[in-house]
């Protein structure tokens, strides 16, 4: 039985309530370590980030008979198709700055972890309307969005639940961001079935390395353009894609 303390319930910590208190404790990403590691994987254009925060001293555990760590994260929002935050995806961040072997992530055995009610659930940046696009990681969709700046996007952090994410009732046409593995494959496939029975037109965006990202800090983004720009319906390439710098 759940004790109660002054009269306040204890927070389960996997819980969308506990996931809520670390999302409001946390801080906006300009000016901190967030951005810094973002920025150094090439991503530049932060604008409609807000479900995106920095915290300089989360709590991270390896396992439950192992010492609290602290360390900096990322703390990202999950939240329904109504904006509700169910849950928080946390990216734990290296202090001492970016590496080709970490990507600027913690030296930790894992760096990322999320919590809370995640199924059918994203981060979003963005408003949805008829068109949107939905990949698994954060800093994938956010490197997609440096040369699709208006469209709407969400992460819904793995392939299974990328595979199960619910449809906002105004989308016609869905873009899925493909990781290139196996897992990417499946997920995509899902998700492609799931739109077409919904009356949704799915496209498929396909990297030419392993993901969105590494397209952008490997080939540039010159390249991540010309690559989206063919992969786009027509009517889209006028409407999203930014102009060529």
């Amino acid at each position: 039985a759940t004790t109660l303390t002054r009269g306040v319930a204890p927070i389960p910590s996997r819980s969308p309530e506990a996931s809520r208190r670390l999302f409001a404790m946390a801080q906006p990403i300009s000016g901190t370590l967030v951005e810094t590691y973002l920025h150094n994987r090439g991503i530049t254009l932060l604008h409609g980030t807000g479900s995106l925060r920095f915290h300089p001293r989360c709590y991270y555990r390896p396992d439950d008979s192992s010492p609290t760590e602290t360390w900096p994260a990322m703390i990202a929002a999950v939240t329904d198709l109504d904006g509700t935050l169910t849950g928080v995806h946390r990216t734990w961040l290296d202090p001492r700055g970016f590496s080709e072997a970490t990507l600027g992530k913690a030296p930790i055995d894992t760096p990322r972890r999320a919590m809370g009610d995640l199924l059918g659930n994203t981060v979003r940046f963005g408003a949805p309307g008829e068109v949107m696009a939905a990949g698994e990681g954060i800093e994938t969709v956010l490197s997609l969005r440096t040369v699709l700046p208006d469209m709407a996007m969400a992460a819904a952090l793995s392939a299974a639940h990328l595979a199960t994410i619910r449809f906002p009732d105004t989308l016609r046409r869905l873009y899925i961001v493909r990781d290139n593995d196996p897992a990417g494959d499946a997920a995509r496939d899902s998700l492609f079935e799931r739109a077409n029975a919904a009356g949704i037109e799915a496209i498929v965006l396909s990297p030419r390395l392993g993901d969105f990202n590494e397209d952008l800090r490997m080939l540039g983004i010159d390249a991540l353009r010309a690559e989206t720009r063919v992969q786009l319906a027509p009517q889209d390439v006028g409407r999203f894609l930014a102009l060529e710098a």
